[in-house]
């Protein structure tokens, strides 16, 4: 690499024009996720309310579009590692509560897929991805861990919900408040 080159540069690396925007796949990756976390979330929720016929029909729903964002989380952190962020401006209290916001979202967009699929396997219930890919449990039927794992998947959506909703105020707060480019960095 050329010295003074920035990996969050675009279109504009090497010219020394700085990039204002995520990168297009990271931007993808931001809102589709995102989009999975606020379709799985809810229906992971509202299993134990539906009528048991249709339980199954949510469950097979939810784990399938949580196994998803775990697959779409590692790219993320990869494509992440590889494209960086572009430079902001903001002052460095709000930079560093970004940076802990944003390392406890994906932190918990990992452990929220990861103790789910292993809570199923855990409670004797392989994955069958979208009920038609058998996917390898590392764990097999463990009744002993079962319900820890269990508990730990819903720690972590609530304390993901609370994430979110921190990582919203904060979206409202530059785009309301401040009237700054952050919302358009992801746009």
């Amino acid at each position: 690499m050329s010295e003074g080159y920035n990996l969050a540069q675009g279109a504009g690396a090497g010219t020394g024009v700085e990039q204002t925007r995520y990168r297009a796949l990271s931007r993808t990756l931001h809102w589709t996720i995102a989009g999975l976390v606020l379709l799985t979330w809810p229906l992971g929720f509202m299993i134990s309310f539906v009528k048991q016929e249709f339980a199954l029909n949510f469950y097979m729903l939810h784990e399938g579009f949580g196994f998803l964002v775990l697959w779409l989380m590692l790219v993320r952190i990869g494509n992440t590692l590889v494209a960086g962020h572009p430079k902001t401006t903001a002052p460095a209290i709000e930079r560093i509560a970004a940076a802990i916001v944003h390392g406890l979202l994906y932190v918990f967009l990992i452990a929220m897929p990861v103790s789910g699929f292993l809570a199923t396997n855990a409670h004797g219930f392989p994955l069958k991805w979208f009920g038609l890919v058998p996917v390898w449990s590392p764990i097999g039927k463990t009744p002993d861990i079962a319900w820890t794992l269990s508990a730990i998947h819903t720690w972590c959506a609530w304390t993901l919900l609370v994430l979110f909703g921190l990582h919203f105020a904060a979206v409202l707060f530059h785009h309301v408040l401040r009237k700054d480019d952050t919302l358009y960095r992801m746009l």
